[in-house]
């Protein structure tokens, strides 16, 4: 009997495909003279508390202590978290994270006072202010940020409370995070192979790309019969946090939760209705998408659990790591040298850690802060969706790096509106080099074509899907609808249907899938990776489509960190995201390569 093949252990894994956190600190001792330099910081500038009416250096010296300690803070939180991550059953750096998670809270309540004070100062006094010392020039937009939303911060005492209740707040989010990460009880299915496994999220996510309809089917019900038996429980936690995104919105006198939350990225709500109306236009392509998948597969019913098997026969290639990235620089070489020389940087240098290890956290992303070079973290496997992981988290880093080496600290991070598209335009950018490398290659083709069509039904149809049935529980619940579990059964699984089409059949469970979704509980935050996805279609078109100029109005995107509202520095690169325009660029795109993929499918 052949012994099953375990992980490594994190000490096992070659030092090459570790990421290096010394470029952070270089023991953990540094990392705690920044901790405890923060931590003695924090009465400091609590005690400034009253002093921003008493002149331009007052408001200079606090902003100064304000932005100096949240960027130890970010470093200090960044090197721990990594730290846990690599390896979450280390119980140093657990204790670690939890301790800056802490210092996190205190910080939020120790410059509570900061904003609603600011808010005192007229626009008189703020001229006058600016005349006395010029240095506060270079803060102008950071406060702009905040008067721009006088009117919704409270005052310091309620802002304090607010802050400190932060952990109340989240305790929806919470709750169902722990009931969906540990205390769900999955039962055990069956694989392809004949293999009893334990059912978690990731296991149904590859049961669902199994080839027999069977495992697909066995897979999608036996998930679908815990969350049903808890779903009661599951429409509490939910309705609770919808309940705090409506209760703080209308303690802020916004209009809606929605306009609280798009506020806090200076978005404005028609760029959101704007996506759910042109999506809802363009519902007959997905349909026509979801009618080819049930001819390819030869269904006489076309199920929920069918959507997510590949439609093309062959095999996906295997791409190592190294080879993945000769593809990536090769794919990234429209973007011109300087970005290639970064991205050379980040594959050499040590940036990414890339094996699965035990205890490793799953999944991937892009971290680091200001003082810090991006960070990547992968669980690599030798396949398609890697290659196009490590271009999509390059992307971000790529952000992150030209962002902090263009502008100054406090405008060197950039809005989460936007942080989707420098990675999408990354993916987009690879999948226009595929399909060039494979043009001659039909099987090949459809490889990519499908990998394609079925990251834009999940990215751009899906997400909209979600984000309309956020804003409709919102909205009920503002009205005194009771978000029972009955209710958003109902509603999910018409909503569904009205995505979907006839061609597939909207099984009862479907109704259940709203109880499942994490991204439920991140106020509004799913209906970005769909205008990003957009945006970056038509960005990706221009670099490798158009000239020099597109390529420079990119880089400059990249580089502008947070120093202009978001969507004016989309409008800089060339997309105005409050006009549909980007979007119904981005379904011609789709159409065009359905067409091309039901072409190759008819032969």
């Amino acid at each position: 009997m052949a012994n099953t093949q375990k992980l490594p252990l994190r000490k096992d894994v070659p030092e090459k495909l570790t990421w290096d956190l010394t470029t952070v600190y270089k023991t953990d001792a540094d990392f705690e003279k920044d901790f405890s330099a923060v931590q003695d910081q924090l009465p400091v500038i609590a005690q400034l508390a009253g002093s921003l009416e008493n002149g331009a250096d007052a408001l200079l010296k606090a902003t100064g202590l304000y932005l100096d300690l949240n960027r130890k803070l970010e470093k200090v939180y960044v090197y721990a978290q990594l730290k846990n991550d690599q390896d979450t059953s280390e119980t140093k750096y657990q204790a670690m994270f939890s301790r800056v998670e802490s210092m996190v809270a205190k910080f939020g309540a120790a410059v509570s006072w900061f904003d609603p004070e600011l808010l005192t100062l007229s626009e008189s006094t703020m001229k006058q202010y600016y005349d006395q010392e010029p240095k506060l020039s270079d803060y102008k937009r950071l406060f702009d940020q905040t008067f721009e939303k006088r009117g919704h911060i409270l005052s310091n005492d309620v802002e304090k409370v607010l802050a400190g209740a932060s952990d109340i707040f989240s305790a929806g989010e919470k709750t169902f995070g722990i009931l969906d990460n540990t205390d769900l009880p999955f039962p055990v299915v069956t694989d392809d192979n004949g293999n009893q496994v334990q059912l978690s999220q990731g296991v149904y996510g590859i049961l669902l790309e199994s080839t027999s309809q069977a495992v697909r089917k066995q897979a999608f019900k036996k998930l679908y019969e815990v969350y049903g038996q808890f779903q009661h429980t599951l429409a509490a936690t939910l309705t609770t946090n919808v309940k705090n995104h409506n209760f703080k919105a209308q303690v802020r006198k916004y209009n809606s939760a929605l306009e609280a939350a798009l506020a806090a990225n200076e978005v404005p709500t028609n760029v959101y209705q704007n996506l759910i109306d042109v999506v809802n236009n363009h519902l007959d392509l997905l349909h026509r998408y979801v009618a080819l998948r049930k001819r390819i597969l030869d269904l006489d019913n076309l199920h929920m659990y069918d959507l997510y098997t590949s439609l093309v026969d062959k095999k996906s290639p295997k791409y190592t790591f190294d080879r993945s990235k000769e593809i990536a620089l090769d794919a990234l070489q429209v973007m011109g040298p300087d970005y290639v020389s970064h991205v050379k940087e980040e594959f050499d240098h040590r940036w990414i850690d890339v094996v699965e290890n035990q205890f490793k956290r799953s999944g991937g992303y892009s971290s680091g802060t200001y003082d810090t070079n991006p960070f990547i973290l992968l669980n690599w496997k030798d396949n398609l969706d890697n290659l196009y992981t490590l271009i999509h988290e390059t992307g971000h880093s790529m952000h992150s790096y030209y962002s902090a080496h263009n502008q100054p600290y406090q405008y060197g991070d950039y809005s989460i509106f936007v942080a989707e598209i420098a990675s999408t335009t990354n993916e987009n950018i690879l999948t226009d080099y595929l399909l060039d490398q494979f043009k001659d290659d039909p099987e090949m083709k459809k490889i990519v074509l499908n990998y394609y069509l079925d990251g834009f039904k999940g990215t751009v149809f899906r997400q909209t899907q979600f984000a309309e049935f956020e804003q409709y529980i919102h909205e009920q619940d503002a009205k005194g609808q009771p978000l029972t579990a009955d209710f958003m059964d109902n509603y999910y699984r018409d909503l569904n249907h009205k995505y979907y089409g006839d061609a597939v059949i909207s099984d009862d469970e479907i109704g259940l899938e709203w109880s499942r979704i994490p991204h439920f509980y991140y106020n509004f935050y799913v209906y970005q990776y769909a205008t990003g996805f957009a945006a970056s279609s038509t960005l990706a078109d221009g670099i490798v489509h158009g000239t020099k100029d597109n390529v420079e109005k990119y880089l400059n995107f990249l580089k502008s960190g947070s120093s202009d509202i978001p969507t004016n520095v989309m409008k800089k690169a060339g997309v105005d995201m409050t006009k549909p325009d980007y979007l119904e660029h981005a379904f011609e795109i789709f159409e065009q390569r359905l067409n091309e993929f039901e072409k190759l499918t008819m032969k």
